[in-house]
């Protein structure tokens, strides 16, 4: 009798034991299934700004073959444009007045020898400026220089007008925290669709930043861009 009892607890003790382990062949089962269960999105976030920074090469050139009298006639329109900036209210730091650029025509190599004039001058005066608006209604009646015979020249792609926006560091941070909620929500979305339970960051990137012209017509203008991508573990 007491044989058998000893027997039906050591059964008891055994089928509890494969009850347990049972349960932990289970319980390791799914922690392997669920192991990778992942999801990695990206989120957004966009902005427009104005441009804060503006810096606005004034092109001027001019031909002859009296060189000392070129020089007198660059210095005068270089006083001309300076007086015209400040008369619209441009400072005197904003303002920088760049060493006259000579060609002689006579000495370029491939050049024909039948030319018309020998000296070719260009002058540059930058305007770097925070005041845009202000930079901008000056550059849209620049033609008045012409009643003072200075003619002002397009920069083309060598000295073109640049617009900049330089407080990107302040903006960011607001950024980034768009990004991660929007990528959150994108997270959420999923997890919802497939039936799971979005659980903990696995990782995280600190995000790609751009600024961009908003297009080619409104170059003041600027589009900022931060795209993060964040991976979320997922529980079934």
């Amino acid at each position: 009798m007491e044989k058998k009892k000893g027997w039906i607890i050591e059964a008891v003790i055994i089928a509890l034991g494969l009850v347990v382990l049972g349960s932990n062949i289970q319980s390791g089962i799914n922690n392997f299934v669920n192991k990778d269960r992942k999801v990695t999105v990206k989120g957004l976030s966009e902005m427009e700004v104005p441009a804060n920074k503006v810096t606005w090469p004034i092109v001027s050139k001019l031909i002859g073959n009296d060189m000392q009298q070129l020089y007198r006639d660059i210095n005068r329109n270089n006083q001309v444009i300076t007086d015209f900036l400040k008369k619209n209210g441009i400072g005197e730091a904003e303002i920088s007045v760049n060493p006259p650029v000579v060609i002689d025509m006579s000495a370029e190599r491939y050049g024909a020898d039948n030319k018309a004039y020998r000296y070719n001058i260009t002058s540059v005066i930058t305007v770097t400026s925070a005041q845009v608006e202000k930079v901008r209604s000056i550059i849209a009646k620049q033609g008045d220089l012409l009643k003072d015979g200075v003619a002002i020249v397009d920069g083309g792609y060598e000295m073109p007008i640049v617009y900049e926006f330089t407080s990107f560091s302040e903006i960011k941070p607001k950024m980034m925290e768009e990004a991660i909620q929007n990528a959150q929500k994108t997270a959420e979305q999923f997890a919802e669709t497939s039936d799971s339970e979005l659980r903990k960051i696995i990782s995280a990137d600190q995000g790609q930043f751009s600024i961009e012209n908003r297009d080619s017509y409104t170059p003041y203008i600027k589009k900022l861009r931060v795209v993060t991508t964040i991976t979320y573990s997922l529980k079934d």
